[in-house]
């Protein structure tokens, strides 16, 4: 049986010869839960809104405000993507005014903590850096120094996901 390791398709051979071989030993859920015993406990859209915007007032307490912070169910198969920072500019009189929302998806509900802090603040840099640039991933590694490593972590967690559910 080959292994679909579309999550780390852009990784270097070797790591992906290593999640193979927990993969086949069976042992890529006891890896992951040694490295993330617990999930996080922000299950509900406000405490996740609380939880971003503490992020936020850490980091970029100049950027724009946002107007929504939630879980959605659709995100990963609708969009093939872990998170969505949305922004729509409207004139009201005179001005210019955007509404910026970040839509984290459902599966990172029971998810561990490190892994839901490096995709909101992957979503939080989009306030500053829309496109997928170094000064994007600058920003990304200043708000999360590990931010780098927890990203390979959330894709072998998703490889994890997909071939057996949650790990919790």
């Amino acid at each position: 049986m080959t292994t679909s390791l579309k999550y780390l398709s852009h990784y270097s051979l070797g790591i992906q010869q290593q999640v193979k071989k927990l993969i086949e030993e069976d042992s890529l859920k006891a890896y992951l839960l040694a490295q993330f015993p617990k999930p996080h406990e922000i299950s509900s859209d406000k405490s996740l809104r609380q939880y971003t915007n503490e992020i936020k007032q850490q980091f970029l307490k100049k950027s724009a405000p946002l107007s929504q912070v939630k879980y959605d169910d659709k995100i990963h198969v609708v969009n093939n993507a872990l998170g969505l920072h949305t922004y729509v500019s409207r004139v009201q009189g005179g001005k210019l005014k955007s509404k910026n929302e970040i839509r984290i998806g459902s599966i990172f509900r029971k998810a561990p903590e490190a892994l839901l802090n490096m995709i909101v603040v992957h979503e939080l840099a989009h306030l500053k850096e829309k496109d997928h640039n170094k000064a994007f991933y600058k920003l990304c590694q200043h708000m999360l120094p590990n931010y780098q490593q927890l990203e390979l972590m959330t894709r072998i967690y998703l490889t994890e996901i997909e071939r057996n559910g949650n790990i919790y």
